[in-house]
């Protein structure tokens, strides 16, 4: 007779969780692990990959980050998502980036934008394959992937329930990047490029970046079910193929 312990399933990994007394010490707490990942990266490879998320949350990680004692020339940072907007506009991840990240010595980064031009809304197709091949030329898996978590529980700019994310839940076609035409976004609802679930968890390194106690109780529910459709961040949350590090402070 068989073992019934055969049958059950393996227990899901359980994301490891760092918490600090308040969003600064985090961000320190972040930027330090994320900058051993790099190095390590850099150690290993030759080079390394950071991605990372907009929102306001990150910019005191930001400026933990940029002053890190790493060769920033051989590292390639880019975003996990972006809002068809100017580079310049105020609602862009990129401004966000070069403003806040790319300065001090991580001035020296290499930077992959989500939109190689000013995107317009009839060649959105166009720079979703355009991105497509520039992620095709990164060494996968990438080095670090830090993710925010919106209030509805999205991440990157996969939303609850938006049809772009059922279809790539189910894709087997290795796509990397998709056109998240969401107007039901809860902050600037605008078509927007972003990562696929696939290619998010594509990584050595896997880190989820929240603060307030409304997200720690967001991020509770969300480790409670496995139900991506409803809340995206469940992606990072329920897989086994990386290691998933929360950070978060009150």
């Amino acid at each position: 007779m068989q073992s019934s312990s055969r049958s059950r399933p393996l227990p899901r990994p359980q994301p490891v969780w760092h918490e600090a007394a308040d969003a600064h010490v985090l961000a320190e707490l972040l930027a330090a692990w994320v900058s051993e990942r790099l190095r390590e990266g850099l150690g290993q490879r030759g080079q390394a990959t950071l991605v990372v998320s907009g929102g306001s949350t990150p910019v005191p990680f930001f400026h933990a980050l940029r002053d890190a004692d790493l060769d920033w020339s051989r590292v390639t940072v880019t975003l996990a998502d972006e809002r068809a907007v100017s580079a310049t506009h105020a609602d862009s991840n990129a401004r966000l980036v070069r403003t806040h990240l790319l300065q001090g010595r991580a001035a020296a980064a290499q930077w992959l934008p989500c939109f190689a031009a000013s995107p317009q809304a009839d060649q959105l197709d166009a720079a979703c394959d355009a991105l497509q091949a520039s992620l095709s030329g990164l060494c996968w898996p990438v080095d670090v992937v830090v993710l925010g978590m919106g209030a509805d529980g999205h991440t990157a700019s996969l939303f609850p329930g938006a049809v772009e994310l059922v279809q790539a839940l189910a894709d087997e076609g290795g796509r990397r990047c998709l056109i998240a035409a969401t107007p039901e976004a809860p902050n600037v609802p605008v078509p927007r490029l972003s990562w696929t679930p696939s290619a998010l968890l594509d990584t050595r390194h896997l880190a989820i970046h929240t603060t307030g106690i409304v997200k720690r109780e967001l991020l509770q529910r969300a480790c409670s079910s496995d139900d991506v459709r409803e809340m995206p961040i469940r992606l990072a949350l329920w897989q086994d193929r990386v290691p998933c590090h929360l950070f978060h402070a009150d």
